[in-house]
């Protein structure tokens, strides 16, 4: 029986679970807002939070532990060079959820989990 295990399975078994999680907070971080489920959105935010909160203590040790999770050295780079500055100030919530309508063929909740502070970045 499951008593007082709390966590969301997203129907997923624990490898490929923290797989997705993963997946979906390096396009958080690389794309700074990402269209998903509601489910997969609040575990992600979880993580892309914590990550962030690595990010703005910049020791060596924080950015090692961000590349154990996160596994790409550019986007290392990227978070505590570029986004984990911006947050400097911000105790907290760097992320936000917005729902969207039900997704085609399932119904599933849609939702855009972004970054609190985003850059626009225009194209030349």
């Amino acid at each position: 029986m499951r008593h007082h295990k709390i966590t969301d399975r997203l129907g997923r078994f624990s490898s490929l679970r923290k797989a997705t999680v993963r997946d979906i907070a390096k396009s958080v971080l690389k794309y700074q807002s990402v269209v998903t489920t509601e489910a997969r959105a609040k575990v992600t935010r979880k993580l892309v939070d914590r990550l962030i909160s690595l990010g703005k203590e910049g020791s060596l040790a924080s950015r090692r532990r961000v590349f154990s999770i996160i596994g790409d050295h550019d986007l290392v780079k990227l978070l505590f060079a570029e986004i984990a500055p911006r947050y400097r100030n911000r105790k907290g919530g760097y992320t936000r959820i917005f729902i969207l309508s039900g997704r085609r063929g399932d119904n599933a909740s849609r939702v855009v989990l972004e970054l609190t502070e985003k850059v626009i970045k225009e194209k030349i």
